[in-house]
């Protein structure tokens, strides 16, 4: 057996969390990740066989009671995690009440999941019903998405429309289109159950004036959904800057024509063709 902290898990998970915070989108300690792992791929290591603290979480996971997930930390910095992920980073197993988190690997300076942890597990919850392949939430603070939501209608349509059409990849990578959910107080369990439910329908929900909070089957699915959300808001705000007036487009039956070619569905009811 080997030790956890050398798995490919942790290296894939410190990468992941540097990149975040490189890009702009995880400064100081905002943002989270957790990651879903199988008791298979955990029960190989010699050192997440014993529980060393068990903590109360305020929602009822009984759904996913003994799954393993590797979660950051309250008031973290992504940017020292891959310098001290066995104290910036968790393993913990939902107990069988639901009610509670046994911390098996990680947080060895006393620390504890971040307060959006609930979030995540109703995300996961979720998006295991529509994807049972799901395995990452991912939430960050994109800086050019973040200042769409000040300038453009929060309206789910329209804006995914609006980010599909910046460049011919959107459609492709997001055809279930983007989620919005009113600006509301994050770290509880009210944002988790408004959030949960839009990812019902969407991998991805918008955070106005905060960030974006997504799905994915892996670390890079999570972050390349991301990425191309991000971009396609870099664009909209390069042509906004420059004035607005847009000499040609993407249209909806081009956007279709790609839906077609590269085998997705789009949004019921967004292309008007």
């Amino acid at each position: 057996m080997t030790n956890f902290i050398d798995s490919p898990f942790i290296r894939d998970f410190t990468k992941i969390t540097l990149q975040l915070y490189e890009h702009g989108w995880d400064e100081r300690n905002g943002g989270n990740v957790s990651y879903r792992l199988t008791e298979g791929e955990v029960s190989q290591y010699e050192d997440v066989q014993k529980i060393s603290r068990n903590i109360p979480i305020d929602f009822d996971g009984a759904d996913l009671a003994g799954m393993y997930f590797l979660v950051t930390g309250t008031g973290k910095y992504f940017k020292n995690i891959i310098e001290f992920p066995n104290r910036d980073v968790g393993l913990v197993r939902i107990a069988e009440d639901g009610k509670s988190v046994d911390i098996v690997w990680g947080f060895n300076d006393g620390g504890k999941p971040t307060s959006e942890f609930p979030t995540h597990l109703m995300g996961h919850a979720t998006r295991l019903k529509v994807n049972p392949n799901q395995r990452v939430i991912m939430h960050c603070h994109p800086t050019n998405l973040i200042a769409m939501t000040f300038t453009f209608p929060l309206d789910e349509k329209e804006i995914t429309k609006t980010l599909w059409k910046m460049q011919t990849e959107s459609i492709v990578v997001f055809p279930d289109g983007v989620g919005i959910v009113p600006w509301m107080v994050p770290g509880n369990t009210e944002i988790g159950k408004v959030t949960s439910d839009k990812l019902k329908e969407f991998s991805s929900v918008i955070w106005p004036q905060h960030g974006i909070f997504a799905s994915g089957s892996s670390i890079d699915e999570a972050f390349g959904l991301i990425e191309t959300i991000e971009k396609a808001a870099e664009i909209y705000n390069i042509i906004q800057a420059t004035g607005g007036q847009i000499q040609q487009t993407i249209t909806d039956q081009q956007l279709a024509n790609l839906a077609r070619a590269f085998g997705v569905k789009p949004k019921k009811g967004y292309l008007e063709v």
